[in-house]
């Protein structure tokens, strides 16, 4: 894990920092050859160079940010689920599971939008 990111993550209580932590863990392992940095003050995933996916922790849930093209393709999804989302973002209440099946899907939509 890249220094700035395992700072990002131990400002937040115990509770969000194992929560970030898995979410962490899960990008490492399906985009093992991505580079990790922090962009835009939050924890970003780059692959070839450009931005692939940033996520972050706030007080009462964890913002995923995979762009406003995967938002709209997901949108439906995020309405039935009732989690907030905007244009380019959708929050993950931090009293509930992460959604890991849909995290995935949407890693596999933004693979299959850069290939």
């Amino acid at each position: 894990m890249h220094p700035e990111i395992a700072e990002h993550i131990r400002r937040f209580p115990d509770h969000m920092q194992e929560k970030l932590g898995v979410l962490h863990t899960f990008f490492e392992q399906r985009l093992p050859k991505a580079t990790q940095k922090i962009a835009y003050g939050i924890p970003t995933f780059q692959l070839k160079g450009k931005n692939f996916i940033h996520y972050a922790g706030y007080s009462k849930h964890i913002g995923l940010y995979p762009g406003a093209k995967a938002i709209a393709f997901f949108a439906e999804e995020f309405d039935r689920a009732h989690y907030k989302f905007s244009k380019g973002a959708v929050q993950f209440p931090a009293n509930q599971e992460l959604p890991f099946e849909l995290i995935e899907q949407i890693i596999t939509y933004l693979q299959q939008q850069k290939a």
